[in-house]
């Protein structure tokens, strides 16, 4: 029973029409995405995969496998810069220490000085180190940034990103 169970927690990377990589799907659900006819198997030479049995069929389910429906790639928007999106962003952290206790948010460049209110511009700072940088830029006040501030990534493009550091081939 322990080996059905364990064939059970496995995932498999699902695929777009476009070869990106999507997303990680849990194994019953390729099941079914497979049966359906709304994806195909993608690595049938590897090998790689498990069988899967039922009183009257059974079928391989490979590691991999691509959906054969649907539009073109999801229309998807830069969400808007707001606090809950930034500390998600910067996880939970000041920028300029580490601190994760009394949370606000730092205009990297000032907006009295014309920084603007951007992905680019908007950082997660504790108060201690927000009121000792006060109106300056981080240069001014010497308090640089851990990591520079970005906009959020496509989240396609996020997982494609894991996925091909996860599976990339030996350096």
């Amino acid at each position: 029973m322990t080996v059905l169970t364990d064939v059970l927690r496995q995932s498999v990377v699902v695929f777009s029409q476009n070869y990106l990589p999507m997303s990680r799907v849990n194994i019953k659900r390729a099941i079914v995405l497979l049966v359906t006819g709304k994806a195909q198997a993608l690595d049938y030479s590897t090998g790689n995969g498990w069988l899967v049995r039922s009183p009257s069929t059974s079928i391989h389910v490979p590691e991999h496998i691509r959906l054969t429906f649907g539009n073109s790639e999801r229309l998807w928007k830069v969400p808007p810069v707001n606090r809950r999106e930034v500390l998600r962003r910067d996880a939970h952290s000041c920028q300029y220490c580490g601190n994760n206790r009394h949370l606000t948010l730092d205009h990297v460049m000032p907006r009295s000085k014309g920084g603007l209110h951007t992905w680019d511009n908007v950082v997660t700072a504790c108060e201690g180190c927000n009121s000792r940088k006060g109106d300056r830029t981080p240069l001014e006040a010497q308090m640089p940034l851990r990591t520079k501030p970005k906009s959020p990534m496509h989240p396609t493009v996020a997982f494609s990103e894991m996925f091909w550091h996860e599976y990339q081939i030996g350096e």
